[in-house]
């Protein structure tokens, strides 16, 4: 069943349940996922339904990080809409689970301490494999951890 078909279901779900809140997150959702697909001309694979889920929610973070402390009214709001998003987000990788990932890859490229030089090469093998699966920002912070 594609995201489209879950939302719509939740959807519904939501608004016999009178959740106009619920509702209203989830007709966005629907609505970006729609527009996604028009554009492409084509129904979205899994991985391009995640990052339109995935880029919903950065965006609420974005908000989130720009709202002054003071208006918990609209705090409380972008937290709930995350959380209603984070039921369709893909699981995402945790440290150990990306600490690996980079174990691998400077395996395969041959090499053992890491340098500054060597981030370029080890970035561009390692984002295709986390690539919605993982923070960037995360990702290249344990990277850097690593290095000497």
């Amino acid at each position: 069943m594609s995201k489209i078909d879950a939302v719509r279901g939740e959807m519904v779900a939501a608004m016999k349940a009178g959740n106009k809140e619920r509702k209203e997150i989830l007709s966005l959702l629907l609505a970006a996922l729609k527009n996604k697909s028009i554009d492409k001309r084509a129904d979205l694979t899994e991985e391009e339904e995640n990052q339109v889920v995935l880029k919903e929610i950065k965006q609420i973070n974005e908000t989130l990080e720009l709202t002054p402390a003071d208006r918990e009214d609209i705090i409380s709001q972008c937290k709930f809409r995350i959380s209603v998003l984070e039921e369709f987000a893909p699981k995402m990788m945790d440290e150990e689970e990306i600490t690996q990932t980079i174990k691998e890859v400077l395996a395969a490229l041959s090499i053992d301490t890491p340098t500054g030089k060597d981030k370029g090469r080890i970035m561009k093998e390692l984002m295709p494999k986390v690539k919605g699966k993982a923070d960037g920002k995360l990702v290249n912070e344990i990277l850097g951890n690593m290095m000497q």
